[in-house]
């Protein structure tokens, strides 16, 4: 979609001036109150965010409304943080226009302000839903408006929690490795953020686009006109699978074949019925029996893709839909993938997996210091017979303020100290920590959390610092003492 630009980069300036204003007349970028801290003269951050997306973003700026300054690291390059630009297919987002994502509360920085700044409010009335590549330019302006601290190229090869107040976490910089020490640090990487792509276990044996065979995860990076003239599958009927199947039927795919185990597609999106406010502040203090079935029962009601998705793919003749297909096997016959199902098997030159993520330790080394450590919800509640669930069972345990709880006490000192802010927090704390609807709901959270934390550590220090305050509010002149004997009764 593209509009013609009335106002375009001066209108952006105006935005900013006006942002820039708001943000003084909130007081947002608060005094700073953290002490300086070093160990054995190291700099030590007192909040390292490891991801830089909307929900790494979300979170810094919060933090600096209660005088915390984050920093943040992040693999990809400049402008390429999180899915939006390299491994999003979409062509515009699933949510409403209207929501607000990581604004805040701010007007002035919502994706609205930023667009009718530019395009004027004629042609937001006239948009449908966000473009995607649109909505990663808008958060590239978050970034720069909002002056987080981000570094680029910046992978994390692990975190170790310490007994000694501080989390070390080692990087390979653009300059080579280092060693970072931050007070806390907050997990914001995204969908797949304690795991990664759900490879059935039908794909084993099976060698991977990237060993030169013939399929790919839908998460993967692909460049689908590789796919020009072949003949594809498409495991799985979701958000994900009509986006992979839209991509390369218009990069020219011979034909598209959806397949689902699923015998009919669900066509009421449960979850979005289930966002109201209430639930989005109120989610972590339910009961676990409520916490569970609510999650349960939209995992079991599943999302249907969206009806934009959805018709780019059925408007091409070469596209088909088949249900009540599970898989049993896939075997590479010469150049050809043949996949077995209950209806029949099929044959693909290429196989794309749409089958979502998984919580798996194992892909994510990283964390491989404190995984085994981490109390899940499994261990935590045994839910009724049938409402049994791999991906809420798999779900960290999640205290109030994000963080990890041990499964036994003392065995992983400072592992609360790591806040897991990405979808995998959903069933401690509801969609507050990824997905666009509530994520400033929960950056707030989040840094009004950690801002009590770190106060009470350092309690003693500023306990001193109140004795010590000595700026006077009278200067003693204010006044003239009275003459009091003047002024009471005599004695008798």
């Amino acid at each position: 979609m593209s509009f013609s630009l009335p106002l375009g980069a001066a209108g952006l300036a105006a935005l900013e001036d006006r942002l820039r204003h708001d943000l003084l007349t909130l007081n947002w970028r608060a005094r700073a109150w953290l002490p300086p801290r070093t160990h054995e003269g190291q700099p030590v951050i007192d909040v390292l965010i490891i991801g830089a997306g909307q929900a790494g973003l979300a979170a810094s700026m919060a933090l600096a409304q209660q005088g915390i300054a984050a920093v943040l690291l992040d693999r990809a390059r400049a402008d390429y943080e999180g899915p939006w630009a390299t491994t999003a297919r979409m062509d515009t987002l699933r949510s409403p226009k209207e929501l607000t994502g990581p604004a805040l509360g701010v007007p002035s920085l919502t994706f609205r302000a930023w667009f009718e700044a530019q395009w004027g409010r004629e042609a937001w009335a006239a948009l449908d839903k966000i473009p995607r590549l649109q909505w990663m330019d808008y958060l590239r302006w978050y970034r720069r408006v909002t002056q987080a601290d981000v570094r680029n190229e910046h992978t994390v090869t692990a975190v170790h929690p310490r007994a000694d107040g501080l989390v070390a976490v080692d990087v390979q910089t653009p300059t080579g490795h280092a060693t970072w020490l931050a007070r806390r640090v907050v997990l914001a990487t995204g969908r797949d953020g304690l795991g990664g792509p759900q490879v059935p276990a039908f794909m084993r044996g099976v060698a991977h686009a990237a060993q030169g065979g013939l399929w790919a995860h839908s998460s993967d990076v692909l460049d689908y006109a590789t796919l020009k003239g072949k003949r594809v599958g498409v495991i799985g009927m979701g958000s994900s699978a009509m986006d992979s199947a839209g991509t390369a039927l218009e990069c020219g795919a011979a034909s598209v074949d959806l397949i689902a185990r699923r015998a009919v597609m669900p066509t009421v999106n449960k979850s979005k019925g289930s966002g109201v406010p209430g639930l989005t502040q109120g989610h972590h203090d339910l009961p676990d029996a409520w916490k569970w079935r609510i999650r349960h029962y939209i995992n079991v009601q599943q999302v249907p893709p969206p009806h934009g998705s959805t018709l780019r793919v059925s408007g091409h003749a070469n596209a088909f839909f088949h249900f009540g297909c599970a898989v049993q096997d896939v075997t590479q016959v010469g150049h050809a993938l043949h996949v077995a199902t209950a209806k029949g098997t099929f044959a693909f030159d290429f196989l794309v997996l749409a089958t979502g993520f998984v919580i798996d330790w194992a892909q994510k080394p990283e964390f491989a210091p404190f995984a085994r450590h981490v109390r899940t919800w499994g261990e935590r509640y045994q839910p009724p017979a049938g409402d049994e669930d791999r991906e809420l069972s798999d779900s960290p345990d999640l205290g109030p303020v994000f963080e990890f709880r041990e499964k036994a006490a003392g065995a992983c000192p400072g592992l609360d100290r790591i806040h897991c802010f990405c979808y995998p927090a959903a069933l401690s704390h509801g969609t507050v920590s990824g997905d666009i609807p509530a994520i400033s709901d929960g950056a707030r959270r989040l840094a009004s959390g950690i801002a009590g934390l770190l106060y009470r550590e350092d309690v003693e220090h500023h306990f001193a610092a109140l004795q010590a305050y000595a700026e006077p509010e009278l200067l003693g002149d204010e006044w003239t003492p009275a003459d009091t004997s003047q002024r009471i009764l005599p004695s008798p």
